[in-house]
């Protein structure tokens, strides 16, 4: 998903060509739309100086614009760091920057944030570019160097600073890894400095990206900026299967799409009594065992009787909880249940106009039979005009108006006669010549 280097020699994208706005790749990743730039400011205000960059991955912070430079969405920028500068791309500006940094709770003082020190020049994109290129063969390398060593840990992403002066390697673990040792394996082989950053599943899934059971793009590597917790309840609550393999996402955990709608079956649920009430009749004690959240049904079945169910409505449930609280019991739930039964009826349409499928077929056996009646009759009176022709060749040989025969396929290989054959025709011909 991660896009390794969009740039060339002249500053252009290589693949999109969009310029830092494709859909398509991490260009336009946890992107914000900017829906205060059409909005001209009061006069006497000042606009908001601080820009928003991203870097690989997603990964954003908020610088402060003490050039007072003339930034645009896409703009190539070098930013201060703890060490050197780093390569990233404006993706916000304005107003908007205001409200985004209030609401992740960052600080406005100097003394707490970096600045904007230039746009990147054509040298900054080529050092940072060769930089990119080195990720990919590093982090296998380094993969390698921790399975040597006997660490439970797992290099998801390396990440190269702009100047290409540090390293920073995002890795998993269950438990507390000692990677002090791999540090100087690092730090001898790749001849930079190294700094090793902890992540959870959640944020390595975010930070790698890929495609989710749905079809579509990772929700926390596309728009989803904060994670919150997410619990079987949820499942439960939305009568989901407590499959993990179907409710784990890529990262292992349990899927952030289970909180989407929990609020709406949270709400439905309300009007719905507990399942664990119990149902007091004359004909014994039921039981809840399913309910329906769209259609408002529930079924129950007495104790001892658990395969025959019986549906009725939560008004129903309500108002005999209700009785049951006054120590009184119902009869039955067949009573209730019967009002329920309707007789569906499934009429199919033909909503799109057309006939069968099959309405262009006709019965194969019916032709074969007709075809094979047709032949028949016309072998028969063939077979008896040949019959009588015969004799009638056989003395007028020498008569031009002879019936042409039939054309026959040639036979592959002629037989060979018999000498017995031979014998029996001779005194035939003999007799044929003395007449």
């Amino acid at each position: 998903m991660a896009c390794a280097s969009c740039t060339t020699k002249d500053g252009s994208p290589k693949g999109c060509k969009n310029n830092g706005t494709c859909g398509t790749d991490s260009c336009n990743k946890l992107t914000v739309f900017d829906w205060l730039a059409n909005m001209s400011l009061p006069n006497g205000e000042k606009p908001f100086d601080f820009v928003e960059v991203r870097f690989k991955n997603g990964r954003k912070h908020y610088y402060k614009n003490t050039e007072n430079l003339t930034l645009a969405i896409g703009d190539i920028v070098a930013t201060q760091a703890q060490s050197g500068h780093d390569i990233g791309m404006a993706t916000l500006t304005g107003e908007l920057v205001r409200v985004q940094m209030k609401r992740k709770k960052i600080n406005e003082k100097p003394e707490d944030v970096l600045k904007i020190y230039r746009k990147a020049s054509q040298k900054d994109i080529d050092i940072w570019s060769e930089a990119r290129d080195k990720e990919e063969p590093m982090k296998v390398r380094a993969r390698q160097y921790a399975i040597d060593l006997k660490l439970h840990m797992k290099i998801s992403d390396i990440e190269f600073q702009g100047d290409a002066s540090k390293a920073t390697f995002y890795y998993t673990a269950e438990e507390r890894v000692d990677f002090r040792d791999l540090i100087k394996v690092f730090a001898r082989e790749f001849r930079t400095r190294i700094e090793m950053k902890q992540v959870g599943f959640r944020q390595e899934a975010s930070r790698l990206g890929g495609i989710g059971s749905c079809g579509r793009e990772l929700c926390c590597s596309t728009w989803l900026t904060d994670f919150r917790s997410v619990s079987t309840s949820a499942a439960r609550y939305q009568q989901l299967s407590l499959n993990p393999q179907k409710l784990a996402g890529q990262c292992g955990k349990l899927k952030c799409c289970l909180n989407y709608e929990l609020d709406s079956y949270q709400d439905a649920l309300k009007a719905f009594p507990k399942t664990d009430t119990k149902l007091y009749t004359q004909k014994g004690t039921a039981v809840c065992q399913k309910t329906d959240i769209f259609q408002g049904h529930m079924w129950y079945a007495y104790e001892g009787e658990w395969m025959n169910w019986h549906k009725i409505t939560t008004d129903q449930a309500r108002e005999i909880i209700e009785l049951n609280k006054s120590k009184e019991k119902i009869a039955s739930l067949e009573e209730y249940a019967l009002e329920l039964v309707e007789e569906v009826k499934v009429e199919f349409e033909n909503v799109v106009g057309q006939d069968s499928l099959t309405r262009f077929d006709s019965p194969k056996g019916n032709k074969k039979r007709n075809n094979n009646k047709n032949r028949n009759r016309n072998k028969k009176p063939a077979s008896n005009n040949n019959t009588n022709k015969k004799p009638e060749n056989t003395q007028q040989s020498g008569q031009q108006n002879k019936p042409k025969p039939k054309p026959k396929p040639k036979p592959r290989q002629k037989p060979r006669p018999r000498p017995q054959d031979k014998s029996q025709n001779k005194p035939q011909n003999n007799a044929n010549d003395a007449k």
